[in-house]
């Protein structure tokens, strides 16, 4: 693994920390004290076999997915979408640095590095989200491990083998763990391979394979109430095809550095973040499911750090003060290389956006205070500077076919691109524990974003060029808007949850039964949506529509309401245990001056029976989804028919040590369309007739997988 100057240092300065904290031997934790958004285990449903992490949240009340590649959907929450929602990977922000989001932030950890999961959707703390409106979701690593006693050594690891016939996708993944009651070191490598994959009617759906390539490596020390782990990492993707996009990814390498260190002192404890991450991204095609001849390559950094301090203003926690400061910075270029022998696409480079940067500043407070056994309230505040600017650009040539694209140029390279957002978050919230088996909670959150640099710097007036800036899978194309305002979104929202008195199991993870019902109403003023200035044919199919959009403000309203369950049905020695469990949810979402949102999902059920029985683990699940007309006309967006979807999953653990799990998916094989899937362009490009329609849905699939830990 080559690592860059950076990174090397941050090792350096990791060694000579951990020869401090080697001195100690305590065993004491650093507990991270949690607000609203409790971290969990990833899903335990979930299809065991995907090599996407958006996965792992299905069950997650008010979380969806809209349909990109096959590394990571674009994650969707009560509405909100991309970059809307606050992605952190153990702490780390990661921006997409692509016109089109292939790189979404999820894509670059996948689930064989996932040991816990949180997800706030609407009422967001301002210690867990800025420069976000919609809510957060977290992942984290494991947390390292050390031996239990000093001079001994633990050493243990395992492998993992997956595999789905959909699309012939083998999923592979190994661990390792050396490590002393103070020094840890541990290692985690995947790789995932798939075809195509096939509808229900048993067509392929083209331009939907993908391989990618992950590496972690984790250093960890640990001393009296304190701790500092090191995580550094490389992803390949050589190619990912993207069905509802013009683009496929014909390349992605990206290398991180992540450095940690928490302390727990007197008064309360400290945590701090320091990484960087650099991505090269390339688009093209790469396969003669969709062929063609249109280089574009991005080369992007993210760099940050915060600091967090949690102050003990009471006993045992009732009252605690978090101060932090966080600092991020993005830079971007994206540019496409000229076309040999090509009069539209040359003769020089493209630049879409030069030098394009985004830093944020933030600082922020939050008080959390138990006022009696019953009341807990949390306020925060969070100041944060946004400042965006970019360089001048130019298009392929100066000739009559790229006429439209310089005279856009030179407008756009006569005026001041520099940006300034001072953006104010506010958050209160309240939970009432009226006795052991009814919980409340309600609040509101002022949360604020600002442009990313696609919607401020994207500039080109030709079809070809703003077809390229899409991220919604819709066909259409966009040009970006220099003057957008920040996104001020103001939600209510409320949690009543009755559960029962008793935990499940010695561990107490959860009650035994459980009903929770969350209404929720978001009033956004200057929601980035788009206005429509023009009109298209994709690959020039005449009965093929497509809109030319240019990104603008427009206040909307986004509401909806989410439910989940479990209920115990029976518990027998010859059954074992089996309950009722499932969510439901329903979103509206409309411009306040008319129109529907897009990507808005109706209502929709999973329900499912489970089985546990020893080591045994039985499901089975049916996914409804009701028809979907209030869709967005500006957009096109295809009505999609409801549908229904069975799944069966079973899992069995042997001795703690080997687990083996196979399900089928669509076990009926019905053919239908996702809602969140866009328009199926590959399937357009190949037949360049006909007229756009929504992506097909995976159809029926035997999934199988094995886990061996040592």
């Amino acid at each position: 693994m080559q690592l860059t100057p950076c990174a090397c240092a941050i090792a350096l300065a990791f060694a000579a920390c951990g020869h401090a904290l080697a001195q100690s031997t305590d065993d004491t934790r650093l507990p991270t004290v949690t607000v609203h958004g409790e971290p969990s285990a990833p899903s335990t449903t979930a299809n065991a076999a995907s090599a996407d992490s958006t996965a792992l949240l299905r069950d997650q009340p008010g979380f969806y997915t809209a349909a990109a590649g096959g590394v990571s959907a674009l994650p969707v929450l009560n509405g909100f979408a991309a970059d809307r929602l606050k992605i952190r990977l153990d702490g780390m922000e990661v921006t997409a640095a692509c016109g089109n989001q292939m790189n979404a932030p999820m894509s670059y950890m996948p689930p064989s590095q996932v040991g816990m999961t949180r997800v706030v959707a609407g009422i967001t703390p301002v210690s867990i989200g800025g420069d976000s409106i919609g809510g957060s979701i977290e992942l984290s690593s494991p947390p390292p491990q050390f031996s239990q006693q000093a001079g001994q050594l633990l050493s243990k690891g395992g492998f993992s083998v997956s595999a789905r016939s959909v699309n012939s996708e083998v999923s592979t993944s190994v661990h390792a763990t050396v490590a002393s009651d103070s020094l840890s070191v541990s290692y985690v490598g995947s790789r995932s391979r798939a075809e195509s994959y096939v509808n229900g009617n048993g067509d392929k759906v083209l331009g939907s394979q993908f391989e990618s390539n992950n590496h972690a490596l984790t250093l960890a020390a640990r001393g009296d109430d304190q701790q500092l782990v090191l995580k550094v990492g490389q992803q390949y993707i050589p190619y990912q095809g993207f069905p509802n996009q013009y683009m496929d990814m014909t390349g992605n390498r990206s290398t991180f550095a992540n450095l940690g260190y928490d302390r727990r002192f007197g008064w309360g404890k400290l945590l701090t973040k320091l990484y960087w991450q650099r991505t090269e991204h390339e688009m093209g095609f790469f396969s003669a499911e969709r062929s063609g001849t249109m280089p574009m390559d991005t080369r992007g950094r993210d760099m940050g750090y915060s600091v967090r301090a949690d102050i003990d203003l009471g006993q045992d926690g009732a009252s605690v003060l978090r101060l932090g400061n966080e600092f991020h910075s993005f830079h971007l270029d994206d540019f496409w290389p000229p076309v040999p022998g090509s009069m539209m696409m040359g003769p020089s480079t493209y630049v879409n956006i030069n030098d394009g940067s985004r830093e944020r500043m933030a600082l922020f407070a939050e008080w959390e205070h138990k006022l009696d056994a019953r009341w807990t309230t949390l306020v925060g505040v969070r100041d944060e500077l946004v400042r965006t600017d970019a360089g001048n650009v130019q298009p392929y040539g100066t000739g009559m076919m790229n006429m439209t694209d310089l005279m856009a140029a030179n407008a756009f390279n006569a005026r001041d691109h520099a940006r300034r957002d001072n953006n104010i978050d506010v958050t209160a919230l309240a939970r009432l524990e009226a006795d052991a088996g009814h919980t409340y909670e309600f609040g509101y959150a002022r949360k604020t974003r600002s442009p990313n640099l696609y919607e401020r710097y994207t500039w080109g007036r030709g079809t070809m060029a703003m077809t390229m800036t899409n991220w919604f899978g819709d066909g259409n194309g966009y040009v970006g808007n220099i003057d957008l305002k920040p996104e001020v979104a103001h939600t209510l929202s409320a949690t009543a949850d009755w559960h029962s008195e008793d935990s499940e199991g010695s561990d107490g993870a959860g009650p035994r039964w459980f009903f929770r019902l969350t209404p929720y109403f978001s009033y956004v003023e200057n929601y980035i949506d788009a206005d429509v200035i023009g009109s298209f044919n994709p690959y020039s199919v005449s009965s093929a529509a497509g809109k030319l959009l240019q990104f603008a403000n427009h206040d909307a309203r986004l509401y909806g309401i989410n439910a989940s369950w479990k209920w115990p049905l029976w518990r027998t020695a010859g059954l074992g245990d089996i309950a009722f469990t499932g969510k439901a949810g329903l979103t509206r979402g409309k411009r306040v001056d008319g129109g529907n949102l897009y990507h808005m999902m109706p209502f929709n059920v999973l329900a499912a029976l489970e089985q546990k029985r020893g080591a045994w683990t039985n499901r089975a699940e049916l996914n409804y989804v009701a028809r979907k007309t209030l869709v967005d006309s500006n957009r096109l967006e295809p009505v999609t028919a409801s549908y229904t979807v069975v799944n069966l999953r079973t899992a069995y653990r042997f001795n703690q040590a080997i687990s083996v799990n196979a399900g089928i998916s669509n076990l009926f094989n019905r053919n239908y369309a996702d809602p969140l899937g866009g328009v199926y362009l590959s399937g357009l490009a190949n037949a360049k007739s006909g007229s756009l329609q929504a992506l097909p849905g995976y159809g029926r699939s035997l999934d199988v997988g094995v886990n061996v830990s040592f």
